[in-house]
């Protein structure tokens, strides 16, 4: 085991000092949206004397030989803490076939990787969990379109919000929940009017209690980063959630989802594959979104940890790219890290605590992180912490 150094991400949604302050770290006036501990050649963490992307490329049997017959020879998932001060664009990430076929047509193309109209970055999917560290809200997955409708009617809009919903009667069905979105997209400036419609109607029923309470206040949140964007109506066809500490949100690939507000742990497959559809002025791939998206409709994914053995908490998923476990340490109770024959990554979020193996002791305060390569002796943790820890999903 070994120290890791992670990167900072400086999007202009994160927050200013949040990731600061669980690394211990001074702000420079930037916010900072991500930080980022895997080996994603985009940001890759470092260890005493390489990147981890180097490291493993040198010695792959650090990730294990079961991870290297399922995934390569490379670390399968990429760990970060995540801000968010205000809403995110809507997006969805490709499944692993998608991935694969887009990514290997555009290097065919030749578009440049930098290139604002580049869509596949890799040619990895990217399903996700997202463990909330305080209360955290989030767009995720469509509503059942009738409840839409209602929540439509209830807001008041007016005649003219037909004109949006009405393929959702008309049409029904998954088909018209593409159709309408598909629709938002494409508004002009001059149908704006609707936007603002919905806007001067939620302004009306923001105090409401209950879910048109939140439907209106969702709408009135966007605008305040999204003036009278089209996308803010695509965005009311999705769920809201709010988490709670230690709750998990889990997004598999197809999801059209966004984040709105708060600080987690996010683990996912170790892409940076993003399809946008919405309240951004980055390119949105409108062929890629019908290939990806999924149009169905459900609740949001919302997993609560199972605790598997006293102070560990399993947040299960269906990938085997990444497993994600929260351990809640107490003083008296050393527990063994879980998924000894995968490489991890461990992250500290809270107090102080001392891993120990055969061979070494490491002592590691709030924000400090260690990866653990699979050749490693069985670690013992003690201490006073919360602590995140990452693994391949093939146990």
């Amino acid at each position: 085991m070994e120290h890791l150094r992670g990167t900072l991400i400086h999007y202009p949604w994160g927050t200013f000092d949040t990731i600061h302050e669980l690394l211990g770290t001074e702000p420079d006036g930037r916010p900072v949206a991500e930080f980022w501990l895997g080996a994603h050649t985009l940001a890759p963490s470092s260890l005493a004397d390489a990147t981890l992307d180097q490291a493993l490329a040198q010695r792959p049997e650090l990730l294990g030989a079961r991870s290297v017959d399922e995934f390569g020879p490379y670390l399968p998932y990429l760990m970060k803490v995540l801000s968010a001060r205000h809403p995110l664009s809507l997006q969805a990430h490709p499944s692993r076939a998608l991935a694969e076929e887009g990514f290997a047509a555009e290097e065919a193309a030749g578009v440049p990787l930098t290139a604002p109209q580049r869509v596949y970055k890799d040619d990895w999917p990217k399903p996700e969990i997202l463990v909330a560290l305080e209360e955290f809200h989030a767009l995720c997955g469509f509503r059942d379109p009738s409840i839409t409708i209602a929540l439509f009617e209830a807001l008041e809009v007016g005649p003219s919000i037909e004109r949006v919903i009405g393929p959702l009667r008309s049409r029904g069905g998954e088909a018209g929940l593409q159709e309408v979105f598909l629709q938002l997209l494409a508004m002009k400036e001059q149908q704006v009017d609707i936007v603002d419609a919905v806007l001067a109607a939620a302004v009306e029923r923001r105090d409401e209690p209950g879910e048109l309470g939140d439907f209106a206040r969702t709408a009135l949140e966007l605008d305040d980063v999204f003036p009278r964007d089209p996308g803010i109506l695509a965005a009311l066809l999705l769920n809201r959630v709010t988490l709670q500490p230690g709750q998990g949100l889990y997004t598999p690939a197809g999801v059209m989802h966004a984040h709105l507000r708060g600080t987690g742990v996010e683990v996912m497959a170790s892409s940076d594959n993003v399809i946008r559809g919405g309240l951004t002025t980055k390119h949105i791939a409108v062929d890629e979104l019908v290939r990806v998206v999924d149009f169905g409709w459900g609740e949001p994914e919302v997993i609560d940890a199972t605790e598997t053995a006293p102070g560990v908490f399993d947040y299960p998923t269906h990938c085997h790219e990444f497993d994600v476990w929260r351990l809640e340490l107490a003083a008296d109770a050393p527990l063994e890290l879980p998924s000894p024959e995968g490489a991890r990554i461990v992250l500290v979020t809270r107090g102080t605590v001392v891993l120990s193996d055969e061979e070494r002791t490491l002592e590691l305060s709030k924000g400090d992180s260690v990866f653990v390569p699979a050749t490693n002796p069985a670690i013992t943790a003690s201490g006073d912490a919360q602590v995140f820890l990452a693994a391949p999903g093939l146990a």
